[in-house]
């Protein structure tokens, strides 16, 4: 009885002994804060390009509004007679293509390459108004991914180091938790440069859109001053 008392005791020891798994549980927070230093930039960077991003849909979303009446009312005011009128609808529109058209009206007795000179330069503003900010996107795009190496490099080079002062005690935890707060950083610049880098090319795609609608109206509205105006 003793002996079998005695057994039932160590084995009741050892399953005590036996440690328990912990269950690991991973989240963004815990691999962002793993990145380090380098992760700060790039949560700023990734604010700032969705800001860009929703500012600049929103500019051009407006801007892209235009009444289908519009040039029909134009060229009934202007053979009309009713200059001001015009300028008036213009500027009640307050769009880049009603303030093309508003340019325009106002130089109307001018020469017609003076009249398409000035069309134009006000056109060539409207654009860079639409594309204010879309340089910061696309060094977002280009940038985010170096910060990202750059602390996958200096993650790599820490991860080393730690490896060459453990002398004879090396432990491949030192190596592969290196490698793994390292590879945190590039993945962050990756997610934000890839989002900067859709973003702009789908804004530059919707302005391309507008400036062929732009340039549509500027041609409909010098096309507008060789007709004849009614009696």
């Amino acid at each position: 009885m003793l002996s079998v008392f005695l057994a039932n005791a160590e084995a009741a020891v050892a399953a005590e002994a036996v440690p328990v798994q912990e269950e690991i549980s991973f989240s963004l927070i815990d691999m962002a804060i793993k990145g380090g230093w380098l992760m700060i930039p790039l949560v700023l960077l990734s604010i700032l390009a969705i800001y860009i991003i929703g500012e600049r849909w929103w500019t051009i979303r407006k801007a892209a509004k235009v009444d289908e009446n519009f040039m029909k009312d134009i060229r009934d005011y202007i053979h009309e007679g009713k200059i001001k009128a015009a300028i008036v609808l213009c500027q009640n529109n307050d769009t880049p293509i009603s303030r093309l058209i508003e340019k325009g009206i106002e130089r109307i007795g001018r020469p017609l390459n003076d009249i398409q000179a000035a069309v134009e330069n006000t056109g060539n503003v409207e654009v860079a108004r639409l594309e204010k900010r879309l340089p910061i996107l696309a060094s977002i795009a280009g940038g985010a991914p170096m910060i990202g190496f750059l602390g996958t490099v200096m993650g790599m080079i820490q991860a080393f180091f730690n490896m060459s002062q453990a002398g004879n005690n090396i432990d491949i935890t030192l190596l592969s938790g290196g490698i793994y707060t390292a590879m945190v950083t590039t993945v962050a610049g990756l997610i934000v440069g890839i989002i900067a880098y859709f973003g702009y090319n789908y804004l530059t795609a919707k302005i391309d859109d507008l400036v062929f609608i732009m340039e549509s109206n500027t041609i409909e509205f010098m096309d507008l001053l060789h007709e004849p105006s009614k009696e």
